[in-house]
């Protein structure tokens, strides 16, 4: 698992690329709440199900030497447009089964409008912009889905 723990200016930003398990409740451990009066989080899991067929399991592959950055960019940027105090995230590469997180963002923030629409955005963004590729392997066979994230 690499780790990337930075404070800028305005905030405290921490990104992991979790490459064989990603522990959501250890991510949220590293927010400082100092200031804080509110912690938004969003965990991503994989489906069991994608239509009428089974997943098996989902294959994220990265193009890793970018990965943290644009994380880290991302991160960056909610903590300025909207003011929140501090942003932990995590993105799984490799094989995910049914019900495993994929993709984990906490947001520590002064007040909770300000958590909630950095949250959102974070997610919105990081499906956008993240260096990352997804094959789905069901039991009726895989597909890559279009898009990054």
């Amino acid at each position: 698992m690499m780790r990337c723990i930075r404070v800028v200016m305005s905030g405290f930003i921490h990104i992991e690329e979790a490459l064989d398990t990603l522990d959501e409740v250890a991510l949220k451990s590293t927010l400082p709440l100092d200031g804080c009066g509110a912690v938004v989080s969003f965990l991503g899991i994989t489906r069991a199900q994608e239509g009428d067929a089974e997943v098996l399991r989902l294959e994220f592959d990265a193009w890793q030497a970018q990965l943290s950055p644009v994380l880290h960019s991302l991160a960056e940027q909610a903590i300025l447009t909207f003011g929140v105090r501090a942003v932990a995230m995590a993105h799984r590469v490799g094989s995910v089964g049914p019900q495993d997180p994929i993709v984990s963002i906490h947001v520590g923030s002064p007040h909770r409008k300000e958590a909630f629409q950095a949250c959102e955005w974070l997610i919105d963004e990081l499906k956008k912009q993240a260096p990352l590729w997804k094959k789905e392997v069901t039991n009726k066979g895989e597909s890559w889905k279009a898009g990054l994230g």
